[in-house]
């Protein structure tokens, strides 16, 4: 039994499965790969990989049937889906279908291992706001009749009628300078 980490590659495009396995076997990994599904399901059921790269679109049965496949032959498979045609939606069901993370191609090796690392980290704290640099009232509505102004082409008469004010309050408004933070 090796003490290597075993890493299974699935994608139908030869070239990227044979570069991407040599670059794992040269960092030291156990690399299988297979070209589809069912060569995958096949790899997984004889010994199940500890990580797993899979490609979402394959001909056949697609990457998201295999992420739930792995998943049920051995749940402690940690898999990352690639794709050159990422979406949120496809990203979100491979998430909930197993995947321990979603990339987009091109990825490389450290890439791939990169993500298999942020996988096992604790999710991200979200910064603390600091109320101190928040823009003052005046500034923010400086901004906004900007914002209106621009959407309204310049016209300043359509700019009053949607900002509800009287068109000569806009120009005094207009003629002060930006009000600091």
């Amino acid at each position: 039994m090796s003490s290597r980490p075993s890493i299974l590659i699935v994608d139908d495009d030869e070239v990227f499965r044979t570069r991407l396995a040599r670059a794992f076997e040269e960092r030291d990994y156990d690399c299988r790969s297979a070209s589809c599904f069912d060569e995958a399901v096949v790899q997984a059921r004889e010994d199940s990989p500890e990580f797993a790269v899979v490609d979402l679109r394959m001909p056949g049965r697609s990457g998201l049937e295999l992420v739930q496949e792995l998943a049920s032959i051995d749940p402690s498979t940690k898999t990352v889906v690639l794709t050159g045609y990422g979406s949120i939606a496809t990203a979100l069901d491979a998430i909930r279908l197993g995947a321990t993370y979603y990339l987009p191609k091109p990825a490389d090796a450290d890439d791939i291992v990169a993500a298999f690392a942020r996988a096992k980290a604790p999710p991200l704290e979200p910064p603390e706001p600091d109320y101190s640099t928040a823009p003052s009232l005046a500034r923010t509505e400086w901004e906004h009749i900007n914002r209106v102004l621009s959407d309204c082409g310049g016209n300043i008469s359509e700019a009053a009628r949607r900002l509800g004010i009287h068109r000569r309050s806009l120009q005094r408004k207009l003629q002060k300078y930006p009000p600091n933070q």
